[in-house]
């Protein structure tokens, strides 16, 4: 029997991965490309789109070393991190850095767009959705008021991962769930909103052709088959935004269900069959990238960047390495498993590039709250991994206010590698938390599933889904569980506590 080969590439925030998977789900080659991230001003992220390009090549190219079946290869899934504004002139050239999903310098256009259409309830009529910080439609409105001779120059508006699409395919297109998350989208009845654009003032002309998430939405050009070694033509799928995507290559493929990623940001997300209401618009209400359905997500931004931020400070130089394992997150996790539930009363806010659900908040910051003389290094571990768990416990009571009650939760994203933390989040969310043996190649794995699925290799995602089988499973600790609820509400009350501090804060001019 001749296997067939699915290729799926995920532009996350801190590199890209890649994938080729076979038609048995099976992960032949796997590779990951680390780029950085500008923050020029306090608030601002930003990364040049020509470093995704070159770890694309970087890591397909190492797929590909030692493989013998490059003619067997079926199609391309795509994959990426979210809301990042691509600005292109009319040659195709990237006119600017991208602003990505954690910048927060639009919340004045925010507020202005909210203002523009009637409040929030206008807006959720509209696209179901607030607009918030994140999301490309405030950036847009921002470019035009301080960028005006950029914009002037822009004639298509891409995601990161359908900039990819472009310099595989040479189309302007985009896919259901990415183009929900620009803010711009009418995502109960899957299409651009001409009424809000309008409103806005964005011409359409400058938004790409939308697909469905299994569509094929190009073919392999010449010039990027030669670059990648790859057949040309190809077929690339519409693929995902990550967080959708992820959550399917996780096992999240049915209603009734939840799912965690912990990457730089955080998700916690849930299948639905219809379009719902989005009371007060806490959640972000996507399309998901299953045909006919819809995908409900409450986003935290910060959650492994958290973990990785304080690896930095704390072992920046890396001289504490365990010697057997020399992975420092490794090392971090048996420091922290000494410590006892609740850090020994020390709080850890995880809000460090501003938050969004349940606070839609760009000036919350990150705090440790109740330090003392006892605490060291392991109890501020230990701390950040609470903390982070609290706050998709926030995400989780937000999401099962539709009338979801998962007993389990699928967890996935850099972050899920961990048991300790898998054992944390058990024990705050008091539910099983499940790991597929996909789960650390969440995102580029779902990408592939839905190439498999747009090039028939199955017939469907959810069959497609069939392939994943469970890895690990987390049971709450009963004991910890009731030591957790006692903690929760303080975690809760202290936001409230510190919220106008916070905006304090961010007037207080720099020296």
């Amino acid at each position: 029997m001749q296997h067939q080969y699915l290729i799926g590439i995920d532009i996350g925030t801190s590199g890209c991965k890649s994938v080729i998977v076979n038609e048995l789900g099976k992960i032949i080659s796997e590779a990951y490309y680390e780029y950085g991230m500008s923050t020029s001003e306090p608030g601002w992220c930003e990364q040049d789109p020509e470093d995704w390009w070159r770890a694309v090549k970087i890591t397909v190219g190492r797929l590909l070393k030692d493989f013998p079946s490059v003619q067997s290869i079926k199609g391309i899934g795509l994959c990426g991190q979210m809301h990042g504004m691509v600005l292109l002139d009319s040659k195709g050239d990237v006119i600017r850095p991208c602003i990505l999903w954690c910048d927060q310098r639009n919340e004045k256009q925010c507020q202005d767009i909210q203002e523009r259409v009637g409040g929030v309830a206008g807006l959720l009529k509209l696209t179901s959705n607030k607009m918030l910080t994140g999301y490309t439609g405030g950036k847009i409105l921002w470019t035009m008021e301080n960028e005006p001779a950029n914009f002037e120059k822009t004639r298509i508006i891409l995601n990161p991962k359908d900039y990819i699409r472009f310099r595989l395919t040479g189309e302007y297109a985009t896919e259901v769930s990415d183009a929900s998350g620009t803010g711009l989208f009418d995502v109960k009845n899957r299409k651009w909103s001409d009424e809000l654009l309008s409103i806005l003032g964005i011409s359409k002309e400058l938004l790409p052709s939308c697909y469905e998430s299994i569509e094929i939405s190009g073919r392999l050009s010449n010039n990027a088959a030669e670059e990648l070694k790859l057949p040309y033509g190809l077929p690339v799928v519409g693929g995902g935004g990550d967080a959708i995507v992820q959550s399917i290559g996780s096992g999240l493929v049915k209603s009734g269900v939840m799912g965690a990623t912990i990457g730089t940001g955080g998700q916690v997300t849930a299948n639905l069959d219809s379009c719902c209401n989005n009371p007060e618009g806490k959640l972000q209400i996507f399309c998901n990238v299953i045909p006919g359905k819809w995908h409900a997500m409450g986003v935290m931004l910060t959650a492994g960047g958290a973990f990785k931020w304080l690896k930095n400070l704390l072992y920046e130089d890396m001289k504490e390495i365990d010697s057997r394992t020399g992975n420092v997150f490794e090392m971090m996790d048996k420091k922290a498993e000494n410590v006892p539930v609740g850090s020994e009363r020390l709080f850890f806010l995880p809000y460090l590039n501003g938050e969004r659900c349940p606070h839609n908040d760009p000036y919350a910051r990150g705090a440790f709250v109740g330090l003392n003389l006892r605490h060291k290094k392991p109890h501020l571990i230990r701390s950040v991994l609470e903390g982070v768990a609290f706050g998709l416990r926030d995400l989780s009571e937000v999401i099962m206010e539709l009338g979801i009650t998962p007993k389990r939760i699928y967890a996935s994203g850099g972050g899920a590698n961990s048991n300790l933390w898998r054992q944390i989040i058990a024990e705050i969310l008091n539910m099983d938390v499940y790991t597929m043996n996909t789960a650390a190649f969440g995102g580029a794995y779902g990408a592939a599933l839905l190439a498999g699925v747009g090039t028939n290799t199955w017939a469907s995602v959810e069959e497609a889904a069939m392939v994943m089988k469970v890895k690990t499973k987390n049971h709450p600790e009963n004991e910890n569980t009731v030591k957790y609820n006692s903690l929760f509400p303080i975690y809760k009350q202290l936001y409230g506590s510190l919220k106008e501090d916070f905006r304090k804060i961010s007037k207080i001019a720099e020296v």
